[in-house]
């Protein structure tokens, strides 16, 4: 890890508070009555109802929504034995993403023992709190002891994650790479570079699932696995070959399959001619693969390959099973988490990767469609499918097994959790992946901002950004020092300096003369546009082709920055307006509002325009767009001027997209609210809550945009100016650096989308 990397980290985890949990109430409590039946004496009823029948827990407890992580700290992450107390950032960092994909609620708890019997004990006795157990970062052998005791005395479910997580990810991309190679499980012959919990978790499973355990051989960093190797554990002496091979590349002859769950570089490019024709390359290894995908491709383009990276196709990534085997586990109230349920979570993971990609996801990678192949063999993380998919293929293995305690109706089941899928932790996950890699050449108008030179650092780490800054020379190189950031000037970014780079700006001032000069700027005064402005340098530098996007302003006010903007930068082909979408993310969802900054009082045609515009962009975040047109008046009960221009609006929007889910004119609550939609009139045209407000005028969405903000502390995405012919973004004042790496990465996916 590099030491901006180290810093942002720490930061993050200190910021604005320490940790990344905290737990709030789920119940009102605003008056005496709320604290009586919360408390004394109101709480007594539930507790006689539970002592009675313990199931009830589920129903007046969160019990039935609330999973421990568990971890002694013995195997964490590549830091080893670091200790419990040490593991509790990745257990926090666990809790989130259950949190943010599942809906989970999560007690992270760090055991300090190493002793397996003291382990046991301390969690045996939790289980009335929990309903669901996942074990976490514990090392072999003790973590198989674990959680056998485990399942055996608990009634609920116990999960070793490192162990079956890993293993469901990669037998669900081992079974549709084989699918590719027209092969089954049967005609594997797998090689493994690694005999760890993981590496055993996944052998154990593709041998329930149809591999031949003769067609197993495993290694580890002392070599192979084999028959006359003393001190092996039961699970591993399953595996040991009647062989006198004893190296990796003596058992890779033939081999059409390597599983590495080890360590970086271990495989050889030398030696994977070896291998059988078309052959699987499973490099697991994190951060650091067991070979890099592209010297592997080098020496065999026939192999498909899979590595545990984001920056790479075909990332085994535990998050795609973990929440939703848990999900699935708990809704159903199952006792364990079985075989079946294992197995029915793989399939359901290949076979989502089998289907048409999801719309939101194609949109999401910037309108490439991501087709069933060698470089797609398992879904994405963000696939909006993959919660009903998997959740509900695991509830209905539970039944089907008789480990449920609870029938659930599987259609009506999926159809609730569809609404799961825009958690708000979610929404830059797509645009940074669209981005990542395009290295797309950003100017920053403000170049000499902190906020704005931060952002530039995690863009350059993200691999999302080349960029370019308006500043002086003169000024950065103490100012990065003193930031502690390691981008090198003229190396990593370019400066273009109005102090010293005179014959770029002499460029920039003959183009912005032919421009401004009919735009109401006096002649005097555009040589002092264009050096003193550096909003209109960035501009100039877009406008003349010098780079791909710009961000610009964010040191002064907003409106002052977009006279300038529009002055340079042109609408978009057939649009008669530029228009600002900004986005919140609350808890419940992202939510995103329209127009924010720009059309003071839009006209009906406006309005739709801009709806239009946003539904689009809502896409490119791989959401479906569910669109309210607000107002003072709920479905025609006023006649007033908003009321009626917002209602020839609709129509308009309805004439030129006929599909789009939107509805209209409304109140606030009734978009935000669908029983409140149903009881108001019949026929809704969308379900759920809008994604998508849009206001009557400006004065309505800028306020309410603010207000949302700063009552719920909630970050924003943007403004973010859509209807210009090139990417360009005007900062507000209040931006903080990782709202500009926000708006970095939808520039970035923009010019990327745009090829």
């Amino acid at each position: 890890m590099d030491d901006n990397t180290r810093r942002a980290a720490l930061d993050y985890h200190r910021l604005p508070q320490p940790g990344k949990l905290a737990i709030e109430p789920t119940k009102r409590m605003v008056n005496q009555r709320d604290l009586a039946l919360a408390y004394s004496p109101g709480v007594a009823a539930p507790c006689e109802e539970i002592a009675a029948d313990p199931a009830k827990a589920l129903d007046y407890t969160a019990r039935g929504n609330l999973v421990a992580v568990i971890s002694n700290g013995t195997a964490v992450l590549g830091l080893g034995a670091i200790g419990a107390l040490a593991s509790k950032p990745v257990m926090e960092g666990k809790a989130v993403l259950f949190k943010k994909f599942a809906d989970i609620d999560v007690f992270d708890i760090e055991v300090d023992t190493t002793d397996t019997d003291k382990f046991v004990e301390a969690v045996a006795l939790l289980e009335p709190t929990f309903g669901g157990i996942n074990l976490e970062d514990i090392k072999a052998p003790e973590c198989f002891e674990i959680e056998r005791r485990l399942k055996e005395r608990m009634n609920i479910p116990v999960f070793h994650d490192d162990q079956h997580g890993t293993a469901i990810v990669v037998a669900a991309a081992v079974r549709n790479a084989l699918v590719l190679q027209g092969k089954t499980l049967a005609d594997a012959k797998l090689v493994t570079s690694g005999a760890g919990a993981a590496a055993l978790a996944c052998v154990d499973l593709l041998v329930s699932m149809g591999l031949p355990i003769d067609n197993v051989t495993m290694t580890d960093k002392d070599g192979v696995i084999h028959s006359g190797r003393e001190g092996m554990l039961p699970n591993m002496a399953r595996y040991a070959r009647d062989t006198n091979a004893r190296t990796l590349p003596d058992v890779l002859p033939g081999a059409n399959l390597f599983l590495g769950l080890s360590a970086p570089g271990v495989l050889k490019p030398e030696w994977l001619p070896l291998m059988a024709p078309n052959p699987l390359i499973f490099a697991l290894a994190n951060p650091e693969p067991e070979i890099r995908p592209e010297a592997a491709r080098e020496v065999r383009p026939d192999a498909i390959i899979a590595t545990g990276r984001s920056d790479y196709p075909n990332q085994v990534n535990n998050v795609l099973c973990f929440p939703y085997i848990f999900r699935g586990a708990l809704d159903c109230g199952a006792t364990q988490i079985n075989e079946a349920m294992k197995v029915a979570a793989a399939d359901a993971i290949a076979a989502l990767a089998r289907m048409p990609a999801h719309d939101s996801v194609a949109q999401a990678y910037g309108g490439r469609k991501l087709v069933f192949g060698a470089d797609y063999i398992i879904p994405t993380p963000f696939d909006p499918r993959l919660i009903g998919e998997i959740a509900g293929a695991v509830a209905k293995a539970a039944m089907d097994s008789g480990v449920a305690t609870k029938t659930l109706d599987l259609e009506e089941y999926k159809r609730a959790l569809s609404h799961q899928n825009t958690r708000s932790g979610q929404l830059m996950l797509p645009v940074f992946h669209a981005a990542r890699g395009s290295q797309c050449r950003i100017v920053y108008g403000e170049g000499e901002d902190e906020r704005v030179l931060r952002a530039i650092q995690d863009g350059l780490d993200e691999g999302i950004v080349k960029p370019t800054i308006v500043a002086r020379r003169r000024l950065l190189e103490q100012k990065l020092a003193d930031m502690g950031l390691s981008f090198q000037l003229d190396r990593d970014v370019e400066v273009i300096d109005p102090e010293t780079d005179h014959d770029i700006m002499r460029e920039l001032v003959e183009a912005y003369r032919a421009i401004a000069a009919r735009k109401g700027v006096p002649p005097d005064e555009i040589l002092r546009h264009v050096y003193r402005r550096p909003t209109v340098t960035a501009a100039m530098l877009l406008r003349t082709g010098r780079v791909d996007a710009a961000l610009v302003g964010g040191r002064s006010e907003y409106w002052g920055q977009v006279e300038h903007v529009l002055r340079i930068i042109d609408r978009a082909p057939n649009h008669s307006r530029i228009y600002a979408l900004s986005g919140l993310i609350l808890d419940a969802g992202a939510l995103f509002i329209t127009d924010t900054h720009m059309v003071p009082d839009p006209t009906p045609d406006q309005i739709a325009e801009m709806t239009l515009l946003a539904s689009t962009e809502l896409q490119h975040f791989g959401l479906k767009p569910r669109v309210a047109l607000l107002s003072h008046s709920n479905f025609g009960a006023s006649n007033s001027p908003s009321a009626r221009k917002m209602r020839a609006a609709l129509d308009l929007v309805r004439q030129a997209a006929p599909d789009l889910a939107v509805d209209g004119e409304m109140h606030a609550d009734a978009a935000l609210s669908q029983a409140l939609r149903e009881r108001l009139i019949p026929d809704s045209r969308f379900e759920g809550p809008a994604n998508l407000l849009v206001m009557p005028n400006l004065d309505a969405a800028n306020i309410t945009l603010t207000a949302l903000g700063a009552s719920s502390s909630s970050p924003t995405v943007g403004p973010m100016l859509i209807g210009t012919a090139q990417p360009i973004h005007v900062l507000t004042p209040g931006v903080t650096a990782r709202g500009i790496l926000n708006l970095t990465a939808i520039a970035a996916a923009e010019v990327a989308r745009e090829g």
